[in-house]
Parts: C-alpha cells; structure tokens; sequence
C-alpha cells in the first residue's frame, strides 16, 4: 500500500502547478501541509534561475544563472546553473527536521518539490528526505525528475520503493490527473 505519491514528467510539463492545486485542495479541507516548492525565475522572459519557495511563505534562491565559466570557488553546478546550497539548506532543512509528526490517524503532508540534480547537492537534504520517508506519521507528496542521463540515487530509491505511487504528468493528463493525485494522498492518510 503506498505511504507517499510523487509526481514525475519532462521539465515544463506542469509537476509544481499540479503540487500547488493539490496544496490548496488539501489546506481547504483543513488538512496539515508543509514543505515546499521550486519556482522559476524570469527577467525580461529568460530564466535567470529557480527559487525555493517555503509553504510558510519564505524565499530564497536555489540557482541562478553564471556568466563566470571558470569556478575559482568550489560551485556546485548543473548546466548553466549555480546552485546556491546554503540558502537552499537555510531554507528546506528546517521545513524538513519540523514536519509535525502525526498520529496515524491524522497524518501531516510533506511537499518536497522537486528531488533533483540542484537539490541533491546537499547530502544533509537527501540524509533529511530519507528521514521524512520512514516517519510512519507523514505523508510525502513530491517530484521527480524523469530519468535521464548517470542515473540518481535517491531518485532510483524513491522510485523503486513498494510505499510509493508515482504518476506520470503528461500533456495529455495534466489537465485531468488533479483528481486522482488528490485521492492517492488522501489515501496515504488512512
């Protein structure tokens, strides 16, 4: 029986948007959510980089782009992409360690969106991911990315486990999947 529901598609298919809408549905039903998301950044229509984004409502990079090829410091990059891992840590850490425990019959709902290359950088995230798994009290809702490319760990870990629902969001469900993730948390709760 799955204890956790994780999204995972292409980039740009629609993954945070459908965790958002899932969100607000749970929090209407006065149901304990925390955790958090990634959003894009954008000036003058170019990405510049990603934000993590608190459900508490705190901010603070992810990433940005670097004009700088060479890496005088240690930088931790994907692409374009530096990744910024001590705001990154200030932020999700916390969120994570704090999650309320519930009871079984009243289950708290993670939001880790997403566990990707940038996120996976910091060793503290994925020993505090694995930790969320395994408390019989709550309940993950997250992303993933599709696999693509050296093969990630926790990724591979959290897609293979029997306690966890993976849906993939396409084009032609983005727009008609809501429904069926909502029911699948709603699921893990009992």
């Amino acid at each position: 029986m799955a204890r956790h529901v994780f999204l995972t598609g292409p980039p740009g298919i629609g993954k945070t948007t459908l965790i958002q809408k899932v969100t607000q549905a749970l929090r209407s039903s006065d149901v304990p959510v925390d955790g958090f998301y990634t959003e894009e950044v954008k000036e003058g229509g170019r990405r510049r980089g990603f934000d993590v984004v608190t459900l508490s409502g705190k901010r603070g990079p992810l990433s940005r782009v670097s004009s700088d090829s060479s890496a005088s410091r240690r930088e931790y990059r994907v692409g374009q992409y530096v990744v910024d891992l001590v705001s990154f840590e200030q932020l999700v850490l916390p969120v994570l360690r704090n999650v309320n425990h519930g009871s079984d019959s009243e289950k708290k709902i993670c939001v880790i969106d997403e566990i990707g290359k940038m996120e996976l950088f910091s060793q503290a995230f994925v020993r505090a991911v694995r930790e969320t798994l395994t408390d019989p009290g709550t309940v993950v809702l997250g992303t993933i990315p599709v696999p693509k490319g050296k093969p990630l760990d926790l990724v591979e870990e959290i897609r293979s486990r029997k306690d966890v629902k993976v849906f993939n969001v396409s084009k032609e469900n983005r727009n008609n999947i809501l429904q069926d993730i909502l029911a699948a948390v709603e699921s893990c709760r009992k």
